[in-house]
């Protein structure tokens, strides 16, 4: 096998580096300077926090302009839980975690009643949400879903058994806003 020289080598090194670097700081807003390199620092740093940033778009509630999504309390990361929830410290993080994976809000509720007050709980579902079962989930999991009052929450659950997701979903999107429709299908357990 003939060897290239090392100035080639090294062209084909940095090229095979820099193209998927400059893909990711500009595919994350990113600009992007190859001659310097504090910037493919920088870019390295963007691709990293890309692929976190995917990865956490994929465990949780996608942003839906008008909406704010909420962190899946069974599978948000502990840095999720402190960057998201305002006054969570590392000893809360900790319960969240312990009683994983939740069945519903209520078991939420219980546990987390045992370290705080309840206003401090209603605090914290303003940003977590246990995943909906539609067919098995209680009207308390199911009035997490936004938009839904306890009234709809009810008529839901009555309503089962749903022979598929996109019936439950027929049925949510006659009590919801379109805008509430997208948020709150991220909210359903993965199937």
């Amino acid at each position: 096998m003939r060897q290239r020289p090392s100035n080639v080598r090294f062209a084909l090194l940095a090229s095979a580096l820099t193209l998927p670097l400059l893909a990711a700081g500009c595919a994350s807003g990113g600009n992007m300077n190859t001659t310097n390199a504090g910037a493919t620092n920088s870019a390295a740093t963007n691709a990293a926090n890309a692929n976190a940033a995917a990865a956490n778009q994929a465990a949780n509630p996608p942003a839906v302009p008008g909406a704010a999504a909420k962190l899946n309390l069974n599978t948000a990361t502990r840095d999720e839980f402190l960057a998201k929830v305002p006054g969570l410290g590392d000893r809360m993080v900790h319960e969240f975690e312990e009683y994983r994976p939740y069945k519903s809000i209520q078991q939420f509720r219980r546990e987390m009643l045992k370290y705080v007050p309840q206003a401090k709980i209603d605090e914290y579902e303003r940003y977590v949400f246990v995943p909906v079962d539609e067919n098995g989930s209680d009207a308390a999991t199911l009035r997490q879903l936004p938009g839904l009052d306890e009234r709809e929450a009810a008529e839901l659950a009555a309503g089962r058994p749903y022979a598929s997701r996109e019936a439950f979903l027929s049925k949510l999107a006659e009590k919801v806003s379109p805008e509430d429709l997208a948020v709150g299908r991220a909210y359903l357990i993965s199937r």
